[in-house]
């Protein structure tokens, strides 16, 4: 049998294990204010980097919106002149509203005679008119003699 003092050793260093391994627990239990606010830091600044970037992808993505009905309502222009030796700049003769919008409705699409005097039977422009957050990319024009204008990368 154990002795008394054997005993009360035994629960003393039983204690102290006790207490470190308590101790110790607490210590490295999760993660500090500081760290935290590092991560914080980190992942704020890989947005800041990021944000403009991802909203000039979609810009871009946006952007082909009004380039592929500028495209589609241009050919039916030069079907239309194949047919009646002229352009138009009524939109509905070719089976679209006046206004055509685009089909995720970023622009909207107009026609009308190409500048500097050209009539409308010899040269046709069509304006896609950028709307809501379409608007900073600007607009895109396009005419009957292939020059584009605006951002059309």
């Amino acid at each position: 049998m154990k002795t008394m003092q054997q005993r009360a050793a035994l629960n003393q260093g039983q204690q102290q294990v006790q207490a470190t391994a308590k101790h110790s627990h607490n210590r490295w239990s999760g993660f500090t204010l500081i760290e935290l606010m590092i991560v914080v830091a980190i992942i704020g600044i890989l947005a800041a980097i990021a944000w403009p970037s991802y909203q000039d992808q979609v810009r871009q993505g946006r952007r082909g919106d009004g380039q592929a009905l500028l495209m589609e309502i241009l050919q039916a222009q030069e079907r239309f002149y194949i047919d009646r030796a002229t352009y138009t700049d009524n939109l509905t003769q070719l089976g679209y509203a006046a206004q055509q919008t685009s089909e995720n409705g970023f622009y909207i699409v107009t026609a009308g005679a190409c500048p500097g005097g050209a009539v409308i039977a010899a040269c046709v422009r069509l304006t896609a008119t950028a709307q809501g957050a379409q608007v900073a990319d600007g607009n895109l024009i396009l005419d009957s003699n292939g020059t584009r204008t605006g951002n059309w990368n």
